[in-house]
């Protein structure tokens, strides 16, 4: 309601007072729940056996590795500081299961946590979409949903996936996960990588100069080719690769 003690420029008081109402809605989010991450979403890049750079990359994020020692993280050029460690590499911090206390406990609870998200995801029941393209989506605009392949999947060709920003994607693949160089996954409609979901039971092979979005959940491993990107997370059971690459976290 506006009352009569609003004026004017000149001071002239409004006549009377004038009341209107209105409704707004909210559209309910589309796709599965989110997968949580839990303390492995602190880190951009967490595995458990290795993690190797041809240098030079950029990562914008914490990078954390466990059971597996600071000595299993190469290419880096790091420097100690007490429960972590820090690289010209890195706008973050580096974290290995032999830092100071309480960084291994940390770590043993992130692993967990990734483990837990893994077959969280991996066992989402009732695909909305099961085996697209017959494993091959590329040049393919991805809606929210929970996508299901019991194949490798191909990216020969970019993909799109278009949703609003709290849509949900999980897609759910039993082999690798293989994109081709100089290839990309872009986000459109306000679609948000920290609501991508790739769970993945083989290897994530991100070919030379291809850039991905969304949290990349491997049980074996994760390759970056030279100058690959992500706006996402790289969380392996196993080791991750990269080779002059850019891995940013997503906003959230």
């Amino acid at each position: 309601m506006i009352t009569t003690a609003a004026h004017d420029l000149a001071g002239n008081a409004l006549a009377a007072a004038y009341a209107w109402s209105f409704k707004t809605t909210a559209t309910a989010p589309l796709g599965p729940s989110p997968v949580l991450l839990g303390t492995a979403g602190k880190y951009v890049v967490l595995a458990k056996s290795a993690i190797t750079d041809v240098p030079t990359s950029k990562i914008t994020g914490d990078v954390a590795i466990s059971p597996a020692a600071a000595s299993y993280i190469t290419g880096f050029s790091m420097t100690k500081a007490g429960a972590f460690w820090t690289s010209p590499q890195v706008v973050g911090k580096l974290f290995a299961a032999d830092n100071n206390p309480p960084t291994p406990i940390n770590l043993t609870t992130a692993i967990a946590n990734m483990e837990t998200a893994y077959t969280n995801a991996a066992g989402r029941p009732t695909p909305d979409f099961s085996n697209s393209g017959a494993g091959d989506i590329g040049g393919a605009t991805l809606t929210p949903g929970l996508y299901k392949w019991t194949s490798t999947v191909t990216i020969p060709g970019d993909v799109v996936i278009s949703g609003a920003a709290n849509d949900v994607w999980i897609f759910q693949i039993s082999g690798d996960l293989m994109m081709s160089a100089n290839k990309a996954i872009t986000l459109s409609g306000g679609a948000r990588a920290k609501n991508v979901f790739w769970q993945v039971a083989g290897l994530v092979d991100l070919g030379t100069s291809a850039h991905a979005e969304g949290i990349m959940l491997s049980k074996t491993a994760i390759k970056l080719g030279t100058g690959a990107s992500i706006n996402g997370r790289l969380l392996a059971q196993t080791a991750v690769n990269i080779a002059g690459s850019t891995i940013t976290a997503p906003a959230q």
